[in-house]
């Protein structure tokens, strides 16, 4: 088990005719929105401006954090209202009425911090421009018009302003559109510029990047996607219709490969940052249904949504108190950053997104469809992010191989090690070791006194079919070393081919996956050229020498605690070459996420003479890799 399993108590009876698979219906998502919101309570200041949740404070300090608490529970309230039509308990409208007045009243304790160039008000600025504008003919129509003048003063300080150059300057873009719909002072340069930059970061198929750089995560998903669609909705007929189709056409392209993130139990794919947000990750599965711009029927897109939030409620999420934690099912730091504050998991809010759709929309009566990974396995070489994305339906599990994404900016910003990006492989049941060795889904060179080189700037070399290709610089003693590496993927199976350039005498090293469990330490078996670790429901980690490696050279297996965000003990398997022969030498090795780590010891490589490499998989599949130079 990743997790205790506990039990989903306080939710309405399963439907198991309406939704075959999950079980959950519209009725599970109100109860769960009202039990996030109901959690929040106690910890509201007296003029409900603030939420001051428990827990580690952002850098951008205490008032920050509960302005956080304020707009994105806000979100959240705003999609409750407005998907109920107003019939909700009177309270909650009230509650967050009284919190925009307390909030922009400058002499109140409550009052919220301007905002400023690059700062974190700016973020929860646009929450606040959604919510306002979604919920508006329930709340905003009927405050006071002090109050309303109050607000749009505290919105207009992004007039002018600096954001961030990422996914932030549609804070901007969203916040000043809504100033824009109640004749408030705003910028339209400022709005156009930055949907202008949007088109800067668009790479195809379906994917924006982050910024500048390979900066792919799921960022695109409820940010850059996101925000334009909610853009549109407060635009209305200021918005260009051409425009507006472009970003409904590549949602529509996005979902198509989107859909095969998630896993048989609901859980998505464990990559990037802000990973804390958890269920965000559904928000575009519902903008698709919301402006008709999915290609997915209805019943498949709330089996995905509602597996996804079925899966963190079944780990605990909320906890006991009806919070949401900074971690993945338990707290666990690792998953956020610097700026993440106590109630930044509540960007979770997005999730919420689907009560905008009336309860007699398909998306809540149809019958739920299974997911893609349901039924068969897949395979999709996605080139923009530079991404294999491989599924089995025997076990569930989605895996994804990374070639293409560092979240680095272009050169010569320096190159760094990133756990949630710079891995070769991340996937639904398994996440990155943050802490200790750091060997899993990696290879490095090894010095003498132990110091090991790390993945950092990934160079994409290609993706095509059930191969990708990256090179990435392996520094050593102040020495750079290219290590060019080809994935092949086939079943749950990923073979890597490495050309990897070392000196005479440095050991090499490889990790499979790291597998996590609280139950206790995982099992483990090694032998020469392989290694396995299992956990106690059978998902093992293998990984096994094909060519390269001392044939003679045991596997090795290390142990990590609370390193891991699916459990409190994590184990990878990893093989060691102890002596480098100079030069460039080819390595192939195995691994796999699954069951039977036994099975896997059938596969096989061979090396032609002119330097192609033949692979031969467990169950007798055949996959060639050119020689180096050549083509993936």
């Amino acid at each position: 088990m990743t997790a205790p399993h506990v039990s989903l108590t306080g939710l309405p009876p399963l439907d198991p005719a309406r939704s075959p698979v999950t079980g959950w219906t519209r009725a599970h998502w109100e109860a769960t929105a009202d039990r996030l919101l109901e959690g929040l309570l106690p910890y509201a200041s007296p003029g409900f401006a603030q939420y001051r949740l428990p827990g580690r404070a952002s850098y951008s300090g205490p008032l920050s954090d509960g302005l956080e608490g304020y707009a994105r529970s806000f979100l959240l309230a705003a999609f409750r209202i407005a998907g109920s039509r107003g019939r909700v308990g009177p309270e909650l409208i009230e509650r967050y009425a009284a919190g925009l007045a307390a909030g922009t009243d400058p002499y109140s304790d409550e009052r919220w911090p301007p905002i400023t160039d690059r700062d974190q008000p700016m973020v929860e600025a646009a929450s606040l421009a959604i919510a306002l504008h979604e919920s508006r003919p329930w709340l905003w129509d009927h405050l006071d018009d002090g109050v309303r003048e109050r607000v749009t003063d505290w919105l207009g300080g992004f007039v002018g302003a600096t954001a961030n150059d990422s996914n932030w300057r549609l804070f901007q873009v969203v916040t000043e559109e809504f100033l824009a719909s109640v004749g408030a002072p705003h910028s339209r340069a400022e709005i156009d510029g930055g949907l202008a930059r949007l088109e800067d970061w668009y790479r195809g198929g379906g994917w924006y990047t982050d910024g500048d750089g390979r900066k792919f995560d799921y960022y695109n998903a409820w940010a850059l996607h996101l925000y334009p669609i909610l853009w549109a909705r407060i635009a209305g007929p200021r918005a260009s219709p051409v425009q507006v189709d472009r970003y409904r056409a590549r949602l529509r392209e996005f979902l198509s490969v989107y859909q095969h993130f998630f896993g048989s139990d609901g859980a998505p794919v464990h990559q990037g940052r802000s990973l804390t947000y958890r269920f965000a990750v559904t928000a575009p599965l519902w903008a698709g249904a919301l402006v008709d711009a999915t290609p997915l029927p209805p019943g498949r897109t709330r089996r995905l949504a509602s597996g996804a939030l079925k899966h963190f409620a079944g780990h605990g999420v909320p906890d006991e108190h009806g919070l949401l934690s900074l971690g993945w099912y338990r707290p666990f730091l690792p998953v956020t950053q610097r700026y993440s504050g106590p109630a930044s998991p509540y960007w979770a809010s997005k999730a919420f997104l689907g009560l905008l759709l009336p309860e007699d929309h398909p998306v809540w009566t149809a019958p739920e469809e299974p997911g893609p990974v349901d039924t068969e396995d897949t395979c999709l070489a996605l080139p923009a992010p530079g991404w294999l994305l491989h599924s089995t339906a025997a076990d569930g599990i989605v895996r994804l191989v990374n070639h293409g994404s560092d979240r680095l900016p272009p050169p010569p910003a320096a190159s760094e090690d990133n756990p949630h990006y710079t891995r070769f492989a991340y996937a639904s049941a398994a996440a990155p070791d943050t802490a200790g060795p750091g060997t899993d889904n990696d290879i490095a060179l090894i010095a003498p006194d132990g110091t090991a080189s790390r993945r950092g700037r990934i160079h994409p070399l290609g993706v095509t079919g059930r191969r990708a290709s990256s090179w990435h610089s392996a520094s050593l003693a102040g020495q750079e070393h290219r290590i060019e590496t080809t994935s092949v993927v086939h079943g749950p199976w990923e073979v890597r081919v490495h050309r990897v350039e070392g000196p005479h005498g440095a050991a090499v090293r490889e990790g499979g996956w790291a597998p996590a469990d609280d139950t206790g330490p995982l099992e483990e078996a090694a032998g020469p050229g392989w290694a396995w670790t299992r956990r106690t429901d059978g998902l093992a980690s293998t990984v096994i020498a094909l060519h390269g490696w001392d044939p003679e050279a045991p596997g090795v297996v290390a142990h990590t605690r609370e390193a891991n965000a699916y459990g409190t003990y994590s184990a990878t398997p990893h093989l060691v070459l102890p002596v480098h022969p100079g030069g460039v030498h080819l390595m192939v090795t195995l691994v796999m996420l699954g069951a039977d780590p036994e099975g896997a010891r059938g596969a096989g490589a061979r090396v032609t003479g002119e330097g192609a490499v033949v692979i031969r998989f467990p169950d007798g599949a055949v996959e060639e890799v050119p020689p180096a130079g050549e083509s993936v």
